[in-house]
């Protein structure tokens, strides 16, 4: 037995499958739309809601991992909460199950003619659309022609002693089945690929029934490591949804093993019944696991977010995206009030963006980078209100508003503008900080103290210029205005002694550059916080 040959071919085949299996699920998502997010935030109203929605987009970017990870990112930005993340899991789990039924249609023959016209259409056509359906059939080819490379590498193991003896020992001892299947699906983090090899085993004959459907189980467990990586240095939530999503696939297996017999039982009849091929029993396995395990599971997921409450315990600190305020059932029945409830939302949205300052602040003079990843949810719930309470106001527009009520609409829509731009240089400033990071850029004293006199003076205007809108004040609106002119001429003074110590060699070229980067986006802030005290002084005129 050539060991050198078959390890290289089995390996080859796996990192083939693998990379197929992304490169066809970044298609599909392409093809599909970036709305993936849109679509787990705006319908999974309630568990079964998320089962479903889990569903439809595992199937769509053929990955239960990719579905978990943003699941664990939602939650963790407050888009969703534990019930409704432990739904998504769910489904994540029955949609997976998709791509071993892919696998036992056989069609490895005309693997090889799919993959060419992948090529031509990722090749020689400039339409995006056409490129995303050649790289889902480039992708759903190369996994055919990795499973082949594998199963032919897999070949010889059918006359060896000691991998007979371990495949029987898996029939005598099905909690080995498990662990080898949850120890390869965590190297791999792919159940999919293991799934798949498991299929080319028993379709090869290499491992009978009783010892593969163990193995499956421990795929279902070893899968839920992408989620638990996703979810380490997230907030106490999301590690809640990566231990539900852990304990979730455990309790199935559990289940399953102890009706083991039963299982292989029905696994066999179905078979017979519908005439299925071993890959597709394989197939057929994995999905009645997936859903059988769902519908019991299902009716106790409020016990299985107690319970990882419990076992994850601590303060949920999350950013809530969706929006607190607004009621589209007030538009009709109550304009008047539905204005009031979106100006309250747009006061919350530039609460964020005051955030957002201060964390970009304390990542300047801290360089912690935990002021990064609490940056990008301020930015992302910043751009969810702006979509959101735009789509509000527009609606609303179409009703009957009165003149002081369409003044206030015009000028909300404004300071929608003005807010969302403040988010934007946060992001700058951030970007600056993590350049300044990278490059080793080292601020004099002076420069540090004159940037944190800056900095407050920005902060403090845009407070005002926020409780203003609030207040609807036009006393805190002209002090915003006053406020304004201390930062223009605080930059300029700035410029000027950052000019002064970069002719002395006080300070270094890159540092000097940063630094006037930073007034910069911070004189355009204040500018915004003008904009927004405007629309107050106009509206009262």
């Amino acid at each position: 037995m050539d060991w050198q040959t078959m390890l290289f071919q089995f390996l080859g085949g796996l990192g083939l499958f693998l990379f197929a299996i992304k490169f066809m699920g970044d298609g599909l998502q392409k093809a599909a739309g970036d709305r993936l997010r849109e679509i787990l935030d705006r319908f999974t109203t309630n568990p079964l809601m998320g089962v479903l929605v889990g569903i439809l987009v595992t199937v769509l970017i053929q990955s239960s991992s990719g579905t978990t990870v943003i699941t664990v990112g939602l939650v963790s930005a407050g888009f969703m909460n534990l019930r409704q993340a432990i739904g998504v899991i769910m489904g994540a789990n029955i949609g997976t199950t998709i791509t071993a039924f892919i696998i036992g249609f056989d069609v490895g023959t005309y693997a090889y003619p799919i993959m060419a016209l992948g090529a031509v259409l990722l090749f020689f056509f400039k339409k995006n659309s056409i490129q995303n359906i050649g790289q889902i059939l480039f992708g759903f080819a190369g996994l055919f022609i990795g499973l082949e490379m594998m199963g032919d590498g897999m070949k010889p193991l059918r006359g060896a002693e000691a991998f007979i003896d371990l495949t029987v020992s898996f029939s005598e001892f099905p909690i080995l089945g498990v662990v080898a299947g949850t120890i390869f699906t965590l190297i791999v983090q792919s159940s999919s690929a293991t799934v798949g090899i498991l299929q080319e085993l028993y379709g090869g004959g290499l491992i009978p029934l009783g010892g593969a459907l163990p193995v499956l189980f421990g795929d279902n467990i070893g899968t839920t490591i992408t989620a638990i990586l996703a979810s380490l240095g997230a907030s106490v939530v999301a590690r809640r949804a990566a231990a539900a999503h852990v304990m979730f696939n455990v309790i199935g297996t559990v289940i399953f093993m102890l009706i083991l017999p039963l299982f292989v039982n029905y696994v066999e009849w179905i078979s017979g019944v519908l005439n299925l091929d071993e890959k597709m029993q394989i197939a057929f396995a994995h999905g009645t696991f997936n859903v059988l395990n769902t519908i019991i599971q299902l009716p106790f997921v409020a016990a299985i977010a107690y319970i990882v409450t419990k076992i994850v315990p601590g303060e949920d600190k999350t950013i809530e995206y969706s929006p607190k305020y607004i009621d589209r059932s007030l538009i009709e029945t109550s304009p008047s009030i539905a204005l009031g409830q979106a100006k309250e939302e747009v006061v919350r949205m530039g609460d964020f963006a005051i955030r957002g300052l201060q964390e970009s602040q304390e990542f300047l003079f801290t360089l912690d980078s935990k002021h990064i990843g609490i940056t990008e949810q301020i930015e992302e719930a910043i751009n969810n209100l702006d979509r959101v309470i735009t789509d509000y106001l527009v609606e609303l527009s179409k009703e009957s508003l009165s003149g002081n009520d369409s003044k206030l609409h015009h000028s909300l829509l404004q300071n929608i503008r003005d807010i969302e731009r403040v988010g934007d240089h946060v992001e700058n400033l951030v970007e600056l900080t993590q350049y300044s990071v990278t490059n080793r850029v080292k601020f004099s004293v002076e420069a540090e103290e004159e940037l944190k006199e800056m900095f407050n003076l920005v902060l403090d205007t845009v407070s005002v210029a926020i409780l203003a809108l609030d207040k609807q004040s036009k006393e805190l609106a002209r002090k915003v205005l006053e406020d304004e002119n201390r930062i223009d001429e605080l930059e300029r003074v700035l410029r000027k002694r950052h000019i002064y110590r970069l002719n002395n060699g006080e300070c270094s070229g890159s540092a000097g550059i940063v630094f006037a980067d930073i007034i910069s986006n911070l004189e355009r802030v204040g500018d915004h916080a003008v904009n927004i005290a405007g629309t107050i002084l106009e509206e009262n005129l």
